[in-house]
């Protein structure tokens, strides 16, 4: 199926001889001009649908504006905003700095996201501050650096997700020459790049789309308002722009992934689907330049059909972010069973989870009333990306706690293994690692008053269904943002270094010995057990197996295990001296076929796993 829009993409594209290409789509407009760095307005020729065009002498870095019916604005599909969401755009080339010619991507079942926010995660907070952490974080055993959304937004204070253009990366983090040379610092540290993309809707201010013509529907309503228009009539086009966005980060940007936000709020009925699309042509993509690129959306509707192949009825996407396990071990962990907590706190939901993928797979949901999720013991672990942490968990509530502020400290140190000897993709949030105590608070800094005022509200109405009374910090306030950044100093005290060392040792086992890493489906085998809280996981790749045993009380609990054929050796076990624990007391191997009674200090995980045999 191919789109008319397909081969007229708009933006500004510089031609040699220091000439530039303007298109632009505006099917509502009965004229627009081009202005080109204060020379005499151009009018832009217009085609049957609504395509504005015109090619005039502008070479990289010239500065440029639309002015539709009378009324100056930026470039939708701008590349670049040097002066902010309101300002000019700017014409934007290629690069010729590149040294990447030699990577080939992050295969997915190597994937261990680290997802970060450019603005706090260093003091500077740009593009280029994280070149010199790349290393550390590869040693550490990260493959795919997943940004939060860089694409422009009012302001300099922002999460990412009040974006409004979806083409352009934002000019206080550096622009794209700054994204550039991160991107190619990270491949040769051997570093994947993953942008969070959001395709469900635009920020409330700087928001002109509605302007051009119909990027909005009215036939659906998201949380944020009008639904983009990806099945409505006159929606090639608006497709078009951000299936070429997606490209766009791939080709000028070399990006290996991307984290498509909240796709149960993109709605499109359309036999071919905006989503399917997608995949599609990022695929196509993918093969022309013989690299992996990855698309990893995010969803609550626990619905296997994302993930699976076209043939089976699927929209072919490679991976998706799910809830279900965070949800699971944050109540097993802190005991919160209020709002969307509520349909867990079971040690049976968490064994759910890791054998079959969803803890809600059909079954009735109390938070939402009624049944949620499908069946979906099919998939593969690599199919699934889990997290103890993220940027959602941590920043949507009201004082944006980490687990390093509300559980203590052997529990953070279950919740890493839990989380990385789990047959899924794993994503740590920046700073879990050393158990950084920094909140990560909602911060915009937006010029509108009124919004402001009703950003202040919308918070503050969020939380009572958690119970949340008090006053939430205002995410106007340059406070709000500076509290938000992790202290890697913090690296050096005895507590975090030991549990910065014991992630290094956790993503070592998994990357070396298949039954810790992605699972097969249906390869791993639980039995938990409500009264004593406690877990033990049994894992299978190949020859490779594994024993888990975890517990979740506060007291000491005895587990009885009987192992399999062969002979078993402990592979790590959190209690350790070495991870500033009592001491362990797991036994330093097992026999096949013989039942062991071990004691499994108060939250505490230990694992085994079987020697080859000769």
């Amino acid at each position: 199926m191919i789109n008319p829009f397909r081969d007229r993409p708009q933006g500004a594209f510089p031609r040699p001889g220091g000439e530039s290409l303007f298109r632009v789509w505006g099917p509502n407009a009965a004229r627009v001009e081009l202005f080109v760095d204060g020379a005499p307005p151009v009018a832009m020729r217009r085609d049957p649908d609504g395509v504005f065009s015109a090619l005039v002498p502008a070479a990289e870095g010239t500065r440029y504006r639309y002015r539709l019916d009378g009324r100056e604005l930026p470039d939708p599909a701008s590349r670049f905003q040097p002066e902010g969401a309101g300002g000019p755009s700017e014409v934007v080339g290629p690069w010729d700095g590149w040294s990447d010619s030699s990577w080939k991507g992050v295969p997915l079942r190597d994937a261990v996201f680290y997802e970060l926010h450019v603005g706090t995660f260093t003091r500077d907070g740009t593009f280029e501050a994280i070149i010199p952490r790349l290393r550390e974080l590869a040693d550490l055993g990260v493959t795919m650096i997943e940004l939060l959304p860089i694409a422009q937004f009012p302001g300099t204070r922002n999460w990412g997700y009040d974006g409004v253009f979806p083409c352009a990366a934002q000019s206080s983090y550096g622009g794209p020459a700054g994204l550039r040379r991160l991107v190619d610092a990270a491949h040769g540290a051997g570093l994947g790049i993953c942008l969070d993309v959001v395709y469900n809707h635009l920020g409330p201010e700087g928001n002109y789309l509605q302007l051009w013509g119909p990027y909005f529907t009215e036939k659906y309503r998201t949380p944020w308002g009008s639904a983009l228009n990806f099945d409505d009539a006159d929606s090639d086009a608006v497709r078009e722009l951000f299936i070429a966005s997606a490209l766009m980060w791939i080709d000028e940007f070399h990006v290996d992934a991307l984290r498509l936000d909240a796709v149960h709020a993109i709605y499109d009925q359309s036999a071919y689907p905006f989503l399917r699309e997608l995949a599609d042509r990022v695929h196509e993509r993918a093969r022309e330049l013989g690299r992996e690129v990855l698309l990893v959306p995010e969803s609550d509707l626990n619905d296997p059909r994302l993930v699976r192949e076209p043939k089976a009825g699927g929209l072919g996407l490679d991976a998706h972010w799910s809830d279900d396990f965070h949800h699971s071990l944050h109540t097993l962990l802190t005991g919160e069973t209020a709002g969307y907590y509520r349909d867990f706190g079971r040690v049976s939901d968490l064994a759910s989870v890791l054998s079959s993928s969803y803890a809600s797979a059909g079954r009735y949901s109390a938070h939402r009333r009624r049944r949620h999720g499908a069946p979906a013991r099919d998939l593969e672990g690599w199919r699934l990306v889990v997290s103890a942490q993220n940027h959602d968990q941590i920043g949507n509530r009201m004082n944006g706690e980490r687990l390093a502020t509300l559980v203590g400290f052997d529990q953070l140190k279950l919740a890493a293994g839990t989380l990385l000897l789990s047959p899924f993709l794993p994503l740590l949030f920046m700073g879990e690692e050393w158990g950084d105590p920094a909140p990560f608070l909602y911060f915009v800094s937006h010029e509108d008053p009124a919004l402001v005022d009703a950003v202040r509200k919308g918070r503050r109405e969020e939380f009572a269904s958690f119970g949340w009374k008090e006053e939430p910090p205002d995410p106007q306030a340059e406070g709000t943002f500076e509290r938000s950044r992790p202290d890697p100093s913090l690296r050096e005290r005895p507590r975090h270094a030991a549990l910065l060392e014991l992630h290094r040792e956790l993503l070592r086992l998994r990357r070396t010995i298949p039954a810790f890493g992605p699972g097969s489906a249906g390869a791993t085998r639980t039995r938990p057990s409500e009264e004593s809280l406690t877990l033990l996981v049994w894992r299978e790749e190949g020859a490779s197996a594994a024993i888990l045993g975890i517990n979740f009380a506060a007291e000491e609990r005895e587990l009885r295990v009987t192992p399999g054929r062969g002979s078993w050796t402990l592979a790590i076990e959190t209690a350790d001296r070495r991870w500033e624990g009592p001491g362990g007391t797991a036994p330093a191997r097992l026999e096949g076929g013989v039942e062991a009674a071990i004691s499994f200090p108060p939250y505490s995980l230990a694992a085994w796993v079987r020697e080859p045999a000769d």
